[in-house]
Parts: structure tokens; sequence; C-alpha cells
């Protein structure tokens, strides 16, 4: 079977879960009466707090990762 007809018999769980160890999660949120960007892994497990929202999505980049943002 080729490439082609592998992804045309591609299950439906497979394909919600195509893609997702290459993400994190990007969101607004407020600690301690101070706005942050929280960073979650596509499983929903928290990684890191930033400062800013370009300081998040570079921390995420510099791990080998896609941010995405969630609002």
């Amino acid at each position: 079977m080729n490439t082609v007809e592998r992804i045309r018999h591609i299950s439906v769980r497979d394909l919600a879960v195509l893609g997702l160890q290459d993400m994190a999660y990007v969101k607004p949120v407020t600690l301690e009466d101070r706005t942050g960007f929280a960073i979650h892994a596509a499983d929903g497990s928290s990684l890191a707090v930033a400062a800013t929202r370009e300081l998040a999505f570079a921390t995420v980049r510099q791990n080998g990762l896609e941010p995405v943002s969630v609002h």
C-alpha cells in the first residue's frame, strides 16, 4: 500500500491525534493579579507560564513545537 492509499484509509482516531505531538497550546491566564500566558502540551498538561505571548511562542518554538493560540 503506498502513502496515498494509507492516508485514504486513516482511522478517525488516528486523524484526530495526527500532529498533536508537534503542538503546544498557549492561552492567557491571570496569576496573582498579573496576566501571563500558560503553555500546555496537546494532552492538556501544563508545561510553563511566560510573561508575554511572544515569549510563550518563542519558548514553544525553541523546544521544537508549533504554538497554537487558545482563546
